[in-house]
């Protein structure tokens, strides 16, 4: 009698252990995790948060240990940081901290380069509620386009309020593609522009004080406020994190924000999304839908923001490098140092560096207003 216990014993550990219980879409997906964890060590790919990613991945598949369940390690950082919408807004926070909103302020022309970027938003939307068989909703397509803002917390912001069921797949397009600004925008960029333009310099731009900074974000907010109030999470929280860096009596408070602040909320915020890339979620028709229709609203972005620097050239006496255009996205900084790579290889004396900063910081704001325009409308 005690030998069959014991058996029984011995059976129900065999019944629970990871052995019996893993399934080839379990093994698939810790695959593509070690996938996101490789690119993060070994190609830079953003390791801040594609390592935290693919180890919450990796956690999220492995069956019977209850991590993503009620109670769960994984559901309760989920539940707490990403279902409320919290984790992201500290994330703006931190973002704002640690951004100079200068050359944006000195010439403020460039803010049309960050708005024409967000097309890729809005005409992505459309395509992903036309294209037949995804069966992608309103709500669904809105959280798709925000991709093309290049914008990580911003898109897990809209979707965990829009369509959370698409998160895993929306963050890993989102994040990815911001990893591979460099991979994807050169391309582009020198297809769309010829050397005559590329070698275009730009008169160097003023100083600003510190009253003019300090200002810009007072204002940009209660404008927010006025005219898209559901914007006003995000851009306040980028805004408080400017004005206590800018105003030079809150350092403590900035150093915080944009160093312990933000590395601890990445931490959270990538085991978070890992954890909705369970097997059973993520391998799907509609997640590859996803990460194409990511990728189109990245490249209309990118040329959306080229085109606007053209055209603003045919229109000005001051000519803007159409290079710049790209930083629209809101891929900071990434994106204008990779306009300074494509203009440094045309002209080795052309440093575009600040002049991209303003357009890409003017991206970081447009997609939050993007953002704001479908939580309007959608939620």
């Amino acid at each position: 009698m005690e030998v069959l216990e014991l058996g029984k014993v011995f059976i129900n550990v065999f019944q629970n252990t990871g052995l019996v219980n893993f399934t080839l879409l379990n093994v698939v997906m810790i695959g593509l995790c070690f996938l996101l964890i490789f690119l993060g060590i070994v190609k830079g790919f953003e390791p801040l948060l594609l390592i935290p990613i693919g180890f919450g991945g990796i956690l999220a598949n492995i069956p019977v240990a209850g991590i993503v369940e009620p109670g769960g390690f994984l559901w309760y950082i989920y539940n707490v940081g990403i279902k409320t919408g919290v984790f992201p807004l500290l994330i703006f926070m931190g973002i704002g901290a640690m951004t100079d909103f200068g050359p944006l302020i000195a010439n403020p022309r460039l803010a049309l380069l960050g708005a024409a970027a967000q097309f890729g938003i809005f005409t992505t939307l459309i395509g992903a509620i036309t294209i037949p068989g995804m069966g992608f909703s309103l709500k669904q397509a809105a959280s798709i386009g925000i991709i093309g803002g290049a914008d990580g917390p911003t898109a897990i912001f809209v979707t965990s309020k829009l369509a959370p069921e698409l998160l895993g797949a929306i963050a890993v397009a989102a994040y990815s593609y911001m990893a591979l600004v460099p991979i994807i925008q050169p391309p582009i960029m020198r297809f769309l522009t010829s050397r005559k333009e590329r070698k275009i310099k730009m008169t160097q731009l003023r100083h600003v004080s510190k009253t003019e900074k300090i200002l810009f974000s007072l204002v940009v907010l209660i404008l927010c406020a006025i005219l898209l109030p559901a914007a006003t999470p995000l851009i306040g929280a980028l805004m408080f994190g400017n004005l206590i860096n800018e105003c030079g009596r809150t350092d403590r408070l900035a150093e915080t924000a944009k160093n312990s602040l933000i590395n601890t909320v990445t931490i959270f915020l990538g085991l978070a999304v890992g954890s909705k890339l369970q097997a059973s979620e993520f391998l799907t028709i509609q997640t590859i839908g996803i990460l194409l229709l990511g990728l189109v609203a990245f490249s209309i972005g990118t040329i959306a923001g080229l085109f606007m620097a053209k055209l603003m050239n045919k229109f000005s006496k001051r000519k803007i490098n159409p290079l710049i255009g790209a930083a629209g996205v809101s891929a900071v900084p990434m994106a204008a140092r990779v306009v300074n790579k494509v203009g440094l290889e045309e002209d080795p004396h052309n440093f575009l560096i600040m002049h991209a900063m303003g357009p890409n910081v003017s991206g970081v704001i447009g997609s939050a207003v993007a953002a704001g325009v479908l939580l309007a409308y959608f939620a």
